[in-house]
C-alpha cells in the first residue's frame, strides 16, 4: 500500500537502487526514471519515481505459515514462482474494468513482464483501513453476528471498516470512531461507502460471468494529492471470498480462473 503522498516521511525501510536493479525494472527502452525503494512489503516493494507516482513490485513471495499459503497471515511462508505475475494480472483486469466505468483508483498502468504497476501517489487513512462489502454471512461477520444469521445467508452489499492492526487483530470501527480517532469524516465514509458498493458490483459482474459468486471483498482506499478519495492497493484473488457451485475457491485456484479469458 501507497501510505503517504510524495514528500512525506515512510515508516518501513528506505534505500536507493542498484542501477542492475533499474535496469531489471525500466518500463520501456528509453525509460531512465530513476527509482527508490520507499517500502519493502510482504509481498509488494514500493519505490518512488522521478515524476512523482510510485511503481508497486509483485513479488512471488506469499503469506503463510510453515509453508502453508495463507492470504490472512501476517508473516511471508513461502515463495510460488509467477505467482507475482498472476496476482499482478488479476489487479490490472479488475483495475481496467473500474478505469472504463469511471471509478476514481491510483492504477496508471501495468507491466506484467516486470510484474510492475505504476500508482499515482496517495495518502491512508490513519494508519490503514480495510473496508469490507459483504454479500453472505461468512467469515468474521458470522463469528460476531452468528445468533442472528446463518451462515451462507444474504446481505444487501453490507459495508463495514476495520482498522490495520496486526497486534488488536485488526478491530471493527463504526464512522463514529474514525470521526473521533480523527481518522475520517463521516462524509468521506459515506463516499467511501457508496463507491465500495459500486466497485463490489462490478467486480460482482465480472465474476457471475464466469460462473462464480462473490461473498465478500476487502478494499482499501486513499487520498490523492487534489485531496479527493480513491481506491488504493491491489485487487487480488486474496482480498475476495470466492465461492463456485456452493464451495469455496481456494485464492491461487480463483487467481488460475480469472487470468484465463
Amino acid at each position: 500500500m501507497i501510505e503517504n503522498i510524495k514528500g512525506e516521511q515512510y515508516s518501513s525501510q528506505q534505500g536507493n537502487l542498484s542501477i542492475a536493479d533499474c535496469a531489471s525494472l525500466k518500463r520501456g527502452i528509453g525509460e531512465k526514471q530513476v527509482m527508490r525503494k520507499v517500502y519493502e512489503g510482504k509481498t509488494k516493494d514500493v519505490f518512488a519515481l522521478e515524476d512523482g507516482n510510485y511503481r508497486l513490485l509483485f513479488k512471488d513471495d506469499v503469506t503463510g505459515e510453515n509453508g502453508v499459503f495463507d492470504p490472512g497471515a501476517n508473516t511471508v511462508g513461502l515463495s510460488i514462482e509467477g505467482i507475482g505475475k498472476e496476482n499482478l494480472m488479476v489487479s490490472a483486469k479488475f483495475f481496467e474494468l473500474l478505469k472504463e466505468a469511471g471509478v476514481h483508483t491510483h492504477y496508471i498502468s501495468a507491466d506484467i513482464k516486470n510484474a510492475t504497476m505504476d500508482v499515482k501517489a496517495a495518502k491512508a487513512f490513519g494508519k490503514g483501513l480495510e473496508i469490507i462489502c459483504r454479500y453472505r454471512a461468512v467469515g468474521s461477520f458470522l463469528r460476531r453476528y452468528g445468533a442472528y444469521v446463518m451462515e451462507g445467508d444474504q446481505l444487501d452489499a453490507y459495508v463495514e471498516a476495520t482498522l490495520k492492526d496486526d497486534e488488536r487483530g485488526d478491530p471493527l470501527v463504526t464512522v463514529e470512531g474514525l470521526e473521533a480517532l480523527g481518522i475520517m469524516s463521516a462524509a468521506q465514509f459515506a463516499e467511501i461507502k457508496t463507491s465500495t458498493q459500486k466497485i463490489s458490483a462490478l467486480i460482482q459482474e465480472a465474476l457471475k460471468k464466469k460462473g462464480l459468486e462473490l461473498y465478500d471483498i476487502k478494499l482499501e482506499f486513499g487520498i490523492d494529492q487534489d485531496g479527493r478519495v480513491m481506491l488504493i492497493d491491489e485487487i487480488s484473488s486474496g482480498n475476495m471470498r470466492v465461492y463456485k457451485e456452493g464451495r469455496i475457491m481456494e485464492p491461487l485456484a480463483l487467481t488460475a480462473a480469472l487470468i484465463l479469458d
